[in-house]
């Protein structure tokens, strides 16, 4: 696997196209830190690190409206490739949907969404958009 941050966000788009309430993805740190923020900024339920074998994975509970049936997540887009890596300083941080969206950024301070990013006044690479 040469992107394993695209299949994680595949894995994810797919169980919301499927509506599935939880999905299983092979765990790594950067992907760990990517569901802490989806889940500190209230675009996923729940999730919990299973330790089994070399690599462990991750079970992530997605959030639905009860009412609608809408998924919290309405896109999840990868923007940094391994054949063309996106990088941006603080100063042209990226603003999703006018700041209704998050970007999240792999810094020299850990991954973090892009308004941490800025207020800390550091750059990094753009690893993708949720909204």
């Amino acid at each position: 696997m040469t992107d394993p941050i695209a299949d994680y966000l595949t894995r994810l788009r797919n169980a919301i196209m499927a509506h599935h309430r939880v999905v299983e993805v092979p765990a790594s740190n950067l992907k760990k830190s990517i569901t802490k923020i989806l889940f500190e900024k209230g675009y996923i339920l729940n999730y919990k690190f299973i330790e089994d074998g070399p690599q462990g994975t991750i079970k992530v509970a997605l959030k639905y409206n009860p009412e609608t049936k809408q998924n919290a997540i309405k896109c999840l887009k990868r923007v940094s490739t391994p054949g063309l890596r996106r990088y941006t300083g603080y100063k042209d941080m990226p603003r999703v949907i006018n700041g209704l969206g998050i970007a999240i950024l792999s810094t020299s301070k850990g991954v973090m969404t892009d308004k941490e990013a800025a207020d800390l006044k550091i750059g990094g690479e753009v690893l993708c958009y949720v909204y």
